[in-house]
């Protein structure tokens, strides 16, 4: 062999030894897409109990503020806006929160409180609690009957 041709051998192997095969980098593109499938739905699951329980801390705090009504005027309010609150930005976008008297001292009932927050958006993809539910008596529920929703 000449040292010409031993030189462009050389040369040959530099280039390839310095590039990735198509082989290579299939199993790279097939290795970032298995990790993708599994971080993916983590991450939706993630957002949404994160959403949950932005949504359940509000209620919570609606439902102490009713109490402290209750002690002021003797009833229960019948709004957000009577009490003083508006749904916060962190979950306005997730969930339509709404506030009801319920019972009446006339017709015999105790009077009482039913807070309701219904996702929307993005966050109806909560299909295991849907509908998150507080009552007066303290008693937190969903719409789907899941117990394991309310941290």
């Amino acid at each position: 062999m000449s040292p010409a041709h031993t030189r462009l051998r050389q040369t040959q192997v530099e280039t390839r030894a310095r590039g990735f095969t198509l082989i290579e980098l299939m199993i790279t593109v097939a290795v970032i897409a298995i990790l993708a499938a599994i971080a993916v739905p983590s991450y939706y699951q993630y957002t949404l109990r994160s959403n949950r329980s932005a949504a359940e801390s509000f209620m919570q705090e609606v439902a102490g503020a009713q109490e402290r009504y209750m002690v002021d005027s003797r009833q229960f309010a019948g709004n957000l806006s009577t009490l003083g609150y508006s749904v916060p930005n962190t979950v306005a976008p997730n969930y339509q929160v709404d506030l009801a008297k319920t019972g009446s001292v006339s017709g015999g009932t105790p009077p009482g409180y039913t807070i309701t927050a219904t996702p929307i958006n993005s966050q109806v993809r909560d299909t295991g609690c849907a509908t998150l539910i507080l009552n007066d008596d303290g008693n937190k529920t969903t719409s789907t009957g899941a117990t394991n929703c309310w941290k």
